[in-house]
């Protein structure tokens, strides 16, 4: 049986935003029109962009786009919202939830660091509760982030599965203990941003009996569509419809929505499923090879397309990468990560030129064999 009700989620929306009505823009207002004349648009095209469309505003919430996401992610169009990527959706769930200067946001790092960036430009406290790095890769202290999360008075819990950096997919049980036991204290927000990778059900399906579950999607990943900036916030309905009315009025550019929506037409998301697979081949390729190099402390196992990497002399590491041409992310500003690298799956070739500098650079180090790996068990 559902336990979701409207009183439950909306009781954790800032009680000034409840009734809060947002701004009523003119293409939300417009109907069926034949003449449009209510938004103040020029009457004529760009001579860059000449039957284009692109002089109107677009649709503030794109109709066919919205069922076309709920539609792969297994939710109904009214428990989807559309955004700029997910960030736009970590922003508004902060604002929506959280007064500034009061209330608090709990993250489990190392983590996503919009979750912190987003709730500190709000006036949010940021509570931790780290991961727990184990032989078998970073693991998330549930019965920890409960306690502290009731302790501190979070009205957010963010978890990101898989995580980033740290790969590891979240068991949906304990999600969905977590959030019970949290149910009418706090929102459970689930980033799965790479849950492609991890060729795992997405917990969205939790949505319906767990209001204060919320999940954050993307097509900047899976979808190679990081530059349409198009991403979703999958909620309990009433959650979605305050979100709206704290959203701009105009978030979704319409050649990213075209774009999107062809980018998940049944032949285009066949076509993902072959790169997402080539990717998890490519990820499983990577971290073998990597864990045969003497200098590599750590290679952690991964359900993302990424993996995190622990080396000898990690700034000669990165540096003798970038002169190759390389970029790949340093994560030595992370706590408990001071010789960390994450390095993103690429092609086939892409990667042997990432291992060709590392055995290059790491073979250099006159005590790299005196390195002890302490390894993963699986990719």
């Amino acid at each position: 049986m559902s336990v979701a009700t409207t009183d439950g989620v909306l009781a954790l929306v800032r009680p000034d935003l409840r009734d809060f009505a947002g701004y009523s823009s003119a293409r939300s207002e417009g109907g069926d029109g034949r003449i449009w004349l209510n938004a103040n648009e020029s009457a004529w095209d760009n001579d860059a962009s000449p039957d284009s469309g692109l002089r109107r505003y677009p649709e503030p919430q794109p109709a066919a786009l919205r069922q076309a996401l709920a539609d792969m992610y297994g939710v109904a169009a009214a428990q989807l919202l559309v955004g700029r990527g997910s960030d736009e959706g970590i922003d508004l769930l902060i604002r929506a939830l959280c007064r500034p200067g009061d209330d608090a946001v709990l993250v489990t790092s190392p983590t996503f660091g919009m979750y912190a960036v987003c709730a500190r430009l709000h006036g949010t406290r940021v509570v931790d509760v780290p991961l727990t790095d184990t032989d078998d890769g970073f693991e998330c202290d549930f019965d920890a982030v409960a306690a502290t999360a009731e302790k501190e008075d979070a009205r957010i819990v963010f978890l990101c599965s898989p995580g980033n950096p740290s790969g590891t997919l979240l068991p949906r049980d304990a999600i969905r203990r977590l959030a019970r036991r949290l149910h009418g204290r706090a929102l459970v927000v689930v980033d799965e941003a790479y849950i492609e990778y991890a060729q795992a059900p997405s917990v969205a399906n939790l949505i319906e009996a767990h209001d204060n579950i919320a999940v954050l999607r993307t097509l900047s990943k899976a979808h190679a569509l990081a530059a349409a900036r198009i991403g979703a916030v999958l909620a309990h309905e009433a959650l979605i419809g305050v979100l709206r009315r704290c959203q701009a009025p105009y978030p979704v550019p319409a050649p990213s929505a075209q774009t999107a929506l062809a980018a998940i037409s049944r032949t285009a998301r066949n076509s993902t499923v072959g790169h997402v697979q080539a990717g998890v081949d490519e990820r499983k390729s990577l971290y073998a090879a990597l864990r045969g190099l003497a200098g590599v402390r750590r290679v952690y196992p991964s359900r993302a397309n990424f993996l995190l990497v622990r080396t000898a002399d990690t700034e000669r590491v990165y540096r003798r990468l970038l002169a190759a041409g390389v970029v790949v992310r340093d994560m030595r500003g992370h706590a408990a990560l001071g010789d960390a690298l994450r390095i993103s799956i690429g092609t086939p070739e892409q990667n042997a030129c990432v291992l060709a500098v590392l055995r290059e650079v790491l073979g250099e180090l006159p005590d790299a064999r005196s390195v002890a790996p302490v390894q993963g068990d699986n990719a």
